[in-house]
């Protein structure tokens, strides 16, 4: 079951929104004010016809030349790959019905809320989600919330969950380092699903790096399938001497 690119680029784009973005061509170019890949690099958003002054042109308007591959984006790919650019971290796309992922929780494992509240800040912070990406999750303008996963009575875990035209994704699932293979990211999951149903959402997707195995493998035990693969790349840019 795949999903229609542009399905896919849409959900993400609302439920983790650049800070801005602007049209260039057939491009659209973005702004993710330091928030990561997903934010910051350009994509088809038309025909392409293989218009190399327009690829020129969108890639001169970027400080850091980044470019995000669809399924059906061949053509540009393959015209990046000559130009130089490699391709960096290949993402999955994994979606299910959000009943399918529900089951029962031990009590307060898992916390609703926003806006978030520190100590889930602190969880992110700690690996690596900092206040850029908590600033694209300010920005999204549909149902949204925070996750806050507790084991042992303690705060462990945080993710975010945010819904676009009846869809769910799930952002930002951060599990505590010395809390990790306990469960406590399937618990967040089925947490996200029950929340996703409150709010009458019909899927419930995320986006995995390819190489992620271990995260891979819990979402394809909960029931969670591919429907969609894109990849970015990147050029890099020698730094001048001197």
């Amino acid at each position: 079951m795949n999903w229609p690119a542009a399905r896919i680029a849409q959900l993400i784009e609302a439920t983790w929104p650049p800070a801005s973005s602007q049209d260039l061509g057939p491009f659209r170019l973005r702004d993710g004010a330091g928030g990561g890949k997903r934010v910051s690099a350009a994509s088809l958003q038309g025909d392409w016809h293989q218009d190399q002054a327009a690829l020129i042109a969108a890639e001169a308007a970027m400080p850091a030349p980044l470019f995000t591959l669809y399924q059906g984006d061949e053509a540009l790919d393959q015209a990046l790959a000559a130009r130089g650019y490699q391709v960096v971290d290949p993402v999955v796309i994994y979606a299910a019905a959000p009943e399918k992922l529900q089951r029962e929780l031990p009590p307060l494992s898992a916390f609703a809320h926003w806006p978030p509240l520190e100590v889930a800040r602190e969880i992110w912070q700690s690996g690596g989600i900092g206040p850029a990406r908590v600033a694209v999750m300010e920005r999204v303008l549909g149902p949204k919330t925070c996750l806050l996963g507790r084991h042992a009575d303690r705060p462990l875990a945080a993710a975010f969950v945010a819904i676009s035209e009846g869809r769910a994704m799930l952002h930002a699932l951060e599990v505590s380092a010395p809390a990790r293979r306990q469960g406590i990211g399937g618990n967040l999951l089925a947490a996200a699903a029950d929340w996703a149903v409150s709010q009458g959402a019909d899927s419930l997707s995320l986006a995995v790096t390819a190489q992620n195995t271990a995260a891979r493998a819990l979402y394809e035990r909960a029931g969670m399938v591919v429907v969609g693969k894109y990849h970015y790349r990147s050029l890099e840019v020698p730094r001048r001497q001197g």
